[in-house]
């Protein structure tokens, strides 16, 4: 028996599916699911050849195409009983720069994943949202937060025996593209590292624990929830002493929409959310979820918030060392 049950004979579509998630992900599905088909979603056909000489397995099928382009989406979820929505612009600075262009590929690019969905006769939809979605100050976030309220509300446009939509929020992944560690790294080879700010904190994740906490979510989700797994929380200082303990330091003051510490559950949230052993489940607020809301779950306590500076569970730099050794990086 397969780990992962609720994939077994199944055809999976991974959007963004060439990205350092999507890459991850099917790795680990491969190993430890037995999926019918997993269909590979993305823009780029260079990653895509990457991906087609790291992984000869006959269940793979790539796509070329773009969110933006619905008409291929509904190609590409023909027959597709589970969604992956990994999809996004996520650097923060360049969705500063080029707002539209995030608003197309995040909002837009989110309708258009619903409607081929549920057109299409998805059983479920599973979207990857991010801790810059909770109180956002910059476009990245604001985005996501958008798109998670287009996600949980899609479960009304699907009624009740239709596609259920999800959301799997979480904190900054260690490795990923475009993420600290890459940069650290490189900059570590001049003997100077840059630190925005002294005081700030992350929520840490590696790539393998997203991909099993969002394939755990396909099973756990009835609809409407957003899941947010319990992770450590580490200086931003401390991660960057950790990699590059013998670098000078340099500070070179936040960037624009960047927070000093995140969130990845408000007060306002944890009314109307459940806490489990590894996980929060955040219920959504609307009549659809009244006959199918978790039955299992602990109340939260009032004014409960869970934010990287108030986090009680930090990552410690063994840790971290171990994150990154597993990614075989040189």
């Amino acid at each position: 028996m397969s780990e992962f049950d609720c994939l077994s004979n199944k055809t999976v579509l991974v959007t963004g599916g060439t990205g350092s998630f999507g890459e991850k992900l099917v790795e680990i599905i491969l190993k430890q699911a037995r999926p019918k088909v997993i269909r590979l979603y993305s823009r780029g056909e260079h990653k895509q050849l990457a991906m087609q000489r790291r992984f000869t397995d006959d269940r793979l099928r790539f796509f070329i195409g773009d969110v933006r382009d619905k008409d291929r989406l509904y190609r590409a979820m023909n027959g597709v009983d589970l969604v992956v929505h990994a999809a996004a612009l996520k650097q923060v600075p360049l969705a500063e720069y080029n707002p539209i262009e995030a608003v197309k590929t995040n909002i837009m690019g989110a309708m258009n994943v619903i409607d081929a969905a549920i057109d299409s006769g998805v059983d479920k939809v599973i979207a990857i949202s991010t801790d810059k979605a909770v109180q956002p100050i910059n476009l990245y976030g604001a985005t996501k937060l958008v798109a998670e309220k287009l996600f949980v509300q899609g479960n009304s446009y699907a009624g009740e025996k239709g596609t259920k939509f999800s959301c799997a929020r979480y904190g900054n992944v260690v490795g990923s593209d475009g993420s600290i560690l890459p940069l650290l790294l490189k900059q570590k080879e001049s003997k100077t590292i840059t630190i925005t700010d002294e005081r700030m904190t992350r929520f840490w994740i590696s790539l393998e624990q997203g991909v099993h906490f969002v394939l755990n979510c396909i099973d756990w989700m009835r609809g409407g929830e957003i899941f947010v797994p319990k992770l450590p929380s580490m200086r931003i200082l401390d991660f960057a002493e950790t990699v590059a303990p013998e670098a000078a330091k340099k500070i070179i003051g936040i960037r624009a929409g960047e927070k000093i510490h995140e969130t990845l559950l408000t007060e306002e949230e944890s009314r109307h959310a459940r806490e489990f052993p590894t996980h929060y489940v955040i219920e959504p607020e609307h009549p659809f979820w009244t006959t199918s809301g978790a039955k299992n779950g602990e109340p939260l306590p009032e004014s409960f918030r869970y934010t990287s500076l108030d986090n009680q569970h930090s990552l410690t730099k063994q840790e971290l060392l171990q994150m990154v050794k597993a990614l075989d990086i040189p």
